[in-house]
């Protein structure tokens, strides 16, 4: 006898919308993610301020789960911190502790590339040539999030060819750090081409393997990107936050740069 059990029917609007449901979050958590981001960038938040999760999700018209994601992504960024017991707050900033870090990475960067003239082999050098020649063209974009890509790129790719992946490691992690700050620059402050040229002349220096060229160049363009960095906090300090934010906290004695 012929079997004429029934295969278990499939409504095609339930598996629609299981499909959907995930795009819909993600869209949803990518909407938060950028809205919360853009208030940050435009200072719209005091340094160490509570982030209200209730209150961005009535703003943004979405639950809190999308917001949650959003300031979880942000926190992995640097732009937000995260506490147990109080929450997310907007991350402080400090000039005292910008300037620490910019001296940092000038160290680090400068060391790397000493070592680098000694150790870095052609297949290193020409990675790194080809990373430039592709990156160079997409500066033009002009698009704040590659440009902060590309340009941590271009200096992790420099750094790696001193074969120390502490160095790296040490990189990295500074650049976690003044990433927030630097986000903030290239949105707000005037974007000095001279800087993306000395990723050319900082490229042919490897190439030539010139130590002390090269040096001298990483340290002006550090310094440099330092003082444009400043300059955009401080601008921010004095226009929105509390009188005493734009004055010196610890009383350091050390020249600025």
């Amino acid at each position: 006898m012929p079997d004429t059990a029934k295969a278990p029917s499939v409504d095609p609007d339930k598996t629609g919308a299981k499909s959907i449901a995930p795009r819909r979050a993600a869209d949803s958590a990518e909407r938060a993610y950028k809205a919360i981001r853009q208030q940050l960038v435009e200072f719209k938040m005091r340094p160490a301020e509570r982030i209200n999760e209730v209150h961005l999700a009535q703003m943004l018209d979405l639950s809190r789960t999308p917001v949650r994601e959003a300031l979880n992504r942000l926190a992995s960024e640097g732009f937000v911190v995260f506490t147990p017991n109080r929450g997310f707050c907007f991350r402080g900033v400090d000039i005292d502790d910008l300037l620490d870090l910019f001296e940092m990475r000038s160290i680090i960067e400068t060391g790397a590339f000493a070592l680098a003239c000694e150790r870095a082999d052609e297949a290193g050098i020409a990675r790194l040539q080809a990373f430039w020649a592709d990156a160079r063209v997409r500066y033009e974009n002009k698009d704040p999030d590659e440009i902060l890509e590309l340009d941590e790129g271009f200096h992790v790719h420099l750094a790696e060819l001193a074969n120390n992946p502490e160095i790296v490691r040490q990189l990295i992690g500074v650049n976690a750090r003044i990433r927030f700050v630097r986000r903030v620059q290239i949105e707000n402050g005037p974007q000095h081409w001279s800087l993306v040229e000395d990723h050319s002349r900082i490229v042919q220096a490897i190439v030539d393997r010139d130590r002390d060229r090269g040096i001298e160049i990483l340290r002006s363009h550090i310094s440099l990107t330092f003082a444009e960095a400043r300059a955009v906090l401080k601008e921010a300090l004095l226009k929105i936050f509390l009188p005493e934010q734009s004055t010196p906290r610890r009383g350091r004695s050390r020249a600025r740069k």
